[in-house]
């Protein structure tokens, strides 16, 4: 489960209310937990799907209220964040059987295979949110789900020069054949015609998604809204950074700089105020 790129739902910021961040730190810190079982140590796959079984007892623990046979403290302060806030365990697991998934499946055949990981390895943390401050709602869930997935996206776009050192490819293969493109071109970092085509296509569907779940952080009141406002244009500046370096990301990851947050903050501050995502401006600053 890749926990280290960028998080989907705000987890340490200081806008995020201060009751909120105490419970979001130990949630935070049982995805880490589980997320360093996948991609830490020198373990075999055998003994790090044993490692995630324990895991499982810990989750199993919490829900029978008794204490925990593996990590006791944290799956205590857990138990206690989840009576207070009665929170679903479900989550949790869909998180656990990503990771398991991360430990065996380094491919996915076509676009519905990789959304179903992202359903078990993104959703859960807004799910998870939305249950913390009491707006779990369908349509909540919803955009949640796609505002989620789209930064789940947006991270293995950024991230694929370095998930390729792990023998891991987030790229759909059935869109690699229909663009002509190969795992040997992606080895050799070389961009072309076809890899410009088929970036375009992925990051072109990703703003689709973060857009589509984006009026959700209208509807999320005070200063987490606000937050996600800015979760929501950082997002969508990534893919124009993409955009911008011609789809190469080998070369040099796209980075957004000082200027660039100060056009995400721009842009933020006006969709919080006007109500309004307004996304159909392509960027404030031409061709910059």
């Amino acid at each position: 489960m890749e926990v280290d790129h960028p998080e989907n739902f705000p987890v340490a910021s200081v806008l995020v209310p201060k009751a909120l961040r105490a419970p979001l730190g130990i949630i935070y810190q049982v995805v880490r937990t589980a997320g360093d079982i996948v991609d830490e140590g020198e373990w075999s796959a055998a003994e790090r799907h044993t490692r995630l079984a324990d895991f499982r007892a810990g989750l199993d623990a919490v829900a029978a209220r008794r204490a925990a046979p593996v990590h006791p403290l944290l799956f205590g302060k857990l138990a206690g964040v989840v009576a207070q806030y009665k929170l679903p365990l479900a989550p949790f697991y869909e998180l656990l059987r990503a990771c398991a998934q991360d430990i065996d499946t380094r491919r996915y055949a076509d676009r519905a295979a990789l959304l179903d990981y992202c359903r078990q390895s993104a959703h859960p943390l807004g799910h998870l949110m939305l249950h913390l401050i009491g707006a779990a709602t369908p349509a909540n869930l919803a955009d949640a789900d796609a505002i989620c997935t789209a930064s789940q996206l947006i991270s293995f776009w950024l991230e694929v020069p370095a998930d390729w050192k792990q023998d891991r490819l987030y790229l759909p293969l059935a869109d690699l054949q229909r663009f002509g493109v190969t795992e040997a071109q992606i080895a050799a970092g070389r961009v072309d015609d076809n890899w410009r085509a088929l970036m375009a296509h992925e990051v072109g569907f990703v703003r689709q998604t973060l857009v589509r779940g984006a009026p959700l952080a209208l509807r999320i009141p005070g200063r987490l809204g606000f937050e996600l406002c800015g979760a929501v244009h950082g997002g969508l500046r990534f893919l124009e950074r993409i955009e911008r370096a011609d789809y190469d990301v080998f070369r040099e990851r796209p980075e957004l700089n000082l200027f660039d947050w100060c056009v995400v903050a721009a842009r933020t501050v006006v969709m919080w105020l006007s109500r309004r995502v307004g996304v159909e401006a392509r960027s404030i600053e031409g061709n910059a």
